[in-house]
């Protein structure tokens, strides 16, 4: 009895819903051309050295998991860096070698993960977070959401590649690697680039500038409707292709916006906020970036026990009317959150990004588990506390300060 039968449709078919399938079935056209694999090549180049590919390969990895799937690009990367490790330690004459199979994978894995804050592409929590500040009547456009995310990727990228590098520095017994010799190798067994891999990669980077430049006016879902549209006219994706996705995935972020929408509306989202924010000391509660701080806390703690999308569903809808009451911006308080719950680093469960990662580390011909949640657990800790520093002293507390949020 909350909504009548229309507004629950109405909360269903946000835009933001219709761009998490668009992106879904994206990922399954690049899948299916091979062009993912292409990009990972591209970003693997390089890496021609271990200081290379902390401080050059992680930011560029980042970067490109803000507007890609990170998923797909961890699946295609880590089996060619095991690749790489097990043909070094076998070269060198030695069973294993711990820290370069840690530092590899997860600079990869945590580079990946905080490609997250990049733009609205890099997961579900992000579109949902747009769902939600939609529902207090200020539009954030995908251009906007770059210019505020975006400076955080690369800076967080090198930041974990210098911390994987100084702690593995001593412990390396491989001091020497060329990632991007191998690379070169996988390269000429996939060939050349198709006509379908170029004509993919067209609508992709169309889809991108329109998202940019054009999401204001048509939103986020109506450009790659039309970028899907293309695809299927070209003959590259097919219904069948589409029928293949997530669509848990899709009704999941549905059914979170329609939660938000009935929080939003009955205002008992005002209210959970009003208990919160009267609970917060008065340093935290009284300015904008100390709310932003305090949420973003909580978000971050929360997404490694629970999925991204899931904490942003439960913790969005009310971080958002906590601004209003606090007088603050609600795209900042906002924002804080969806880029705090891509700091799931610290337990295998927290992210599939960890997952495939912890899958792939073992022993191709032993069996052994080289990366433990130990080691995910131990890792992790630093990496979150990293994030949490340059969320805070970089993002909130700096270019933040100067730059303008919607009302």
């Amino acid at each position: 009895g909350v909504l009548p039968p229309e507004g629950v449709a109405r909360a269903f078919a946000k835009d933001a819903v219709i761009f998490i399938f668009g992106v879904l079935a994206m990922a399954a056209a690049i899948s299916k051309t091979g062009l993912d694999r292409r990009i990972g090549i591209l970003l693997l180049n390089p890496s021609t050295s271990i200081v290379r590919m902390s401080m050059i390969f992680a930011p560029m990895v980042a970067v490109t998991a803000s507007f890609l799937s990170e998923h797909a690009l961890i699946a295609f990367i880590a089996p060619i860096f095991m690749m790489v490790y097990m043909g070094a330690v076998r070269a060198g004459g030695i069973n294993k070698d711990k820290a370069l199979v840690v530092m590899m994978l997860l600079t990869l894995n945590y580079a990946c993960n905080l490609g997250g804050p990049g733009s609205p592409a890099a997961g579900g929590r992000n579109a949902i977070m747009i769902a939600i500040i939609g529902d207090y009547g200020i539009k954030l456009s995908f251009g906007q959401w770059v210019q505020y995310g975006l400076p955080f990727v690369p800076v967080a990228a090198i930041c974990v590649g210098l911390y994987f590098y100084l702690w593995s520095r001593s412990k390396l017994k491989i001091k020497t690697l060329n990632v991007a010799a191998a690379v070169r190798r996988e390269s000429e067994k996939i060939g050349k680039m198709t006509l379908d891999e170029y004509k993919t990669a067209v609508v992709l980077v169309a889809l991108i500038i329109m998202w940019s430049a054009f999401s204001s006016i048509y939103g986020m879902g109506g450009p790659v409707i039309l970028a899907l549209v293309v695809l299927n006219i070209l003959g590259i994706l097919r219904w069948k292709d589409v029928q293949s996705i997530h669509w848990d995935v899709v009704f999941l972020y549905a059914a979170a916006s329609a939660m938000g929408t009935g929080l939003a509306m009955t205002g008992a989202a005002l209210l959970i906020a009003d208990t919160f924010v009267s609970a917060l000391p008065a340093f935290m509660s009284q300015s904008a970036a100390g709310l932003s701080i305090a949420v973003s806390l909580f978000t971050g703690v929360l997404t490694n026990f629970m999925s991204d999308g899931a904490t942003v569903a439960a913790i969005g809808p009310i971080a958002v009317p906590m601004a209003t009451i606090a007088g603050a911006s609600p795209v900042m308080v906002g924002l804080s959150t969806a880029f705090a719950s891509s700091f799931a680093h610290m337990l295998v469960i927290g992210t599939p990004n960890n997952a495939i990662v912890f899958a792939l580390a073992k022993d191709y011909e032993t069996g052994e588990q080289l990366i433990t949640t130990k080691d995910f657990l131990v890792h992790g800790f630093w990496v979150l506390l990293i994030s949490f520093a340059l969320l805070w002293g970089w993002v909130i507390l700096g270019y933040w300060q100067w730059m303008k949020f919607p009302v």
